[in-house]
């Protein structure tokens, strides 16, 4: 057999170069990315009995699969998770508020007998006296008052002048001890009003014995007290 020597032109050898060239580079291009499987020697994947079943190494994640070993997974669209919506912050309660409403109270007169606050011709409050005026002074506590007025009367025995200096005396202990149980100061006052205004008459009471007289006019000695005012209260 007669092996025959072709001698190729230059012009015909770089020719010939261009499509080798471009099959080299077509090859080079095609060469799959094989970092994320165990390959053998020979550089082929390494893969179980099943065909196209090719084991992963460390590196491996799905942005590194290639055909045949996970066709599959490069075929499948890469589903978009949208991040869950952040949680809402917890709205505070607003606080409640308790606002204190002003009501106004009915205007009272309290008529106290000066024979339960004092002793006959006296101007020092007794105990049972002190026990009624106490219980006033809780009725009247917390309360806003335009006016508390405390007013003292006498009946007519002796002198209209003595008398009313009594009274007066009288409305001004029973005033102090009021305050001393929490009444303001400047809401209240005393009166002395003396024998000026009597509750009986001298048809009922026309003299007489004097300790009948004393207790025919017991109505007379008196002291009066009126508030007028308001009371704070809430809702």
């Amino acid at each position: 057999m007669t092996q025959t020597l072709v001698q190729l032109s230059p012009r015909a050898r770089w020719g010939l170069g261009i499509p080798l060239a471009l099959l080299s580079g077509l090859c080079m291009a095609q060469a799959p990315d094989t970092r994320g499987y165990l390959l053998d020697g020979a550089g082929a994947f390494v893969g179980s009995a099943t065909p196209g079943q090719c084991w992963h190494n460390g590196a491996w994640t799905p942005a590194l699969a290639v055909a045949p070993c996970d066709a599959v997974l490069m075929a499948a669209a890469p589903v978009v998770v949208p991040p869950a919506p952040a949680a809402e912050k917890p709205v505070a309660a607003a606080p409640v508020v308790v606002t204190p409403v002003l009501i106004p109270l009915p205007a009272q007169r309290l008529n106290f007998s000066a024979d339960a606050l004092f002793a006959f011709d006296k101007s020092v409050l007794s105990p049972t006296g002190m026990g009624m005026l106490d219980d006033l002074a809780k009725e009247v506590s917390g309360g806003t008052f335009d006016a508390i007025h405390v007013r003292g009367y006498t009946d007519r025995i002796g002198t209209a002048a003595y008398n009313q200096k009594l009274s007066l005396r009288r409305a001004t202990v029973v005033s102090d001890y009021l305050v001393s149980k929490g009444v303001a100061a400047g809401s209240i006052d005393a009166y002395g009003e003396g024998e000026s205004q009597p509750l009986t008459t001298l048809a009922e009471c026309p003299g007489g014995k004097r300790t009948v007289l004393i207790e025919c006019l017991r109505r007379d000695r008196r002291v009066e007290v009126d508030v007028q005012g308001t009371k704070a209260a809430t809702r």
